[in-house]
């Protein structure tokens, strides 16, 4: 018979047993913290990431905000990983129901969270700026004044009055605290980058930047049919050669209101650098800010003899050549 001797640990026995007790303690509790989120989403947490920040400052934060249980962990982790350093800067949306993981993969690919703003062709910088304020970017005014800075024209490179004609239709990303400022100058850079991709056609039709730029926001306003950009360009061309006023109803009434197709006799008499109704030659501006279409039909005119156009109630206009067949023009489609 074997007698079974009672077991006695020893002090190393006791001292290995609680360090692989803590270390068991210790992994569960990494990997609680690592898989397991902190809550359902119900918390939602903007953090700005600013260029030069270190992982500690992102931890903290998202700690005090309880997007995290553990600072110390998160840090652990990212360093562990090797993203501590790869993290991007920009302005992030966090909730508690994002593990450790999800934040560090969200940050390292610099997936910021912003907000769109589209500037529609042909829209001045009083109508951007409306737009702007109705959905809550920036006040009109503010904006406004930021067009007209001068110091910010000058850094630019932009020698006019304003920036009008040189905020480039697009859709632009806008994070959480980008200024007016910023807006602009992302519009400006956007402009000389698809600018400079057709501005030889400048040599051809013997135009400065800045005229090209007031043509086309005046064939921007006046054309609705892609097709007849061109078209109403090689008006404008021709009128240009011969001295002939522009006549173009959209510049009678930039800096009063809106062009919404139509203007009265009042409009054409309204005093106006811009209104070539009375002035020759070009506006003293842009009267808005002209996509790529129109600013290549300004540089690449149709060949015509067109001196006249006048819109047909589809939107498409009637060109003529002669005074008379533009009055015949006129008599059948405006005066029925």
């Amino acid at each position: 018979m074997i007698t079974m001797l009672p077991f006695k640990p020893t002090s190393k026995t006791i001292v290995v047993s609680l360090v692989c007790s803590c270390l068991l303690l210790l992994l569960s509790w990494y990997l609680f913290c690592l898989l397991v989120p902190t809550g359902s989403g119900a918390i939602v947490h903007d953090v700005s990431f600013p260029t030069g920040s270190g992982v500690k400052k992102l931890a903290t934060e998202l700690k005090s905000a309880g997007i995290i249980r553990s600072s110390w962990h998160f840090i652990f982790v990212s360093r562990l990983r090797g993203q501590a350093h790869r993290l991007k800067a920009g302005d992030y949306c966090f909730n508690d129901a994002m593990t450790t993981t999800d934040i560090l993969n969200k940050v390292v690919a610099g997936d910021v969270d912003y907000r769109q703003f589209v500037l529609p062709e042909g829209y001045s910088i009083y109508q951007a700026a409306e737009l702007l304020e109705q959905q809550g970017y920036f006040k009109k005014e503010d904006f406004l004044e930021k067009c007209r800075d001068k110091a910010l024209l000058d850094r630019l490179s932009i020698h006019a009055d304003s920036v009008e004609g040189y905020l480039y239709p697009a859709t632009y990303n806008l994070q959480r605290n980008e200024t007016g400022e910023q807006l602009i100058e992302q519009m400006v850079g956007q402009f000389n980058k698809v600018y400079s991709g057709i501005k030889e056609g400048e040599g051809r039709v013997g135009l400065s930047q800045y005229d090209v730029v007031i043509l086309a926001s005046v064939i921007e306003k006046e054309a609705i049919l892609p097709e007849e950009r061109p078209l109403i360009s090689s008006v404008f061309h021709n009128r240009l050669r011969i001295g002939m006023p522009l006549q173009s109803d959209p510049t009678a009434v930039y800096g009063v209101r809106a062009f919404v197709g139509k203007v009265g006799k009042s409009d054409i008499e309204h005093r106006s650098p811009y209104n070539t109704y009375l002035i020759s030659g070009l506006p003293s501006g842009p009267i808005g800010n002209p996509g790529l279409a129109a600013l290549k039909a300004a540089l690449y005119p149709a060949t015509t003899e067109y001196l006249y156009f006048v819109a047909r109630k589809d939107g498409s206009h009637q060109f003529s050549r002669t005074l008379d067949e533009h009055n015949l023009a006129v008599v059948r489609y405006l005066k029925h």
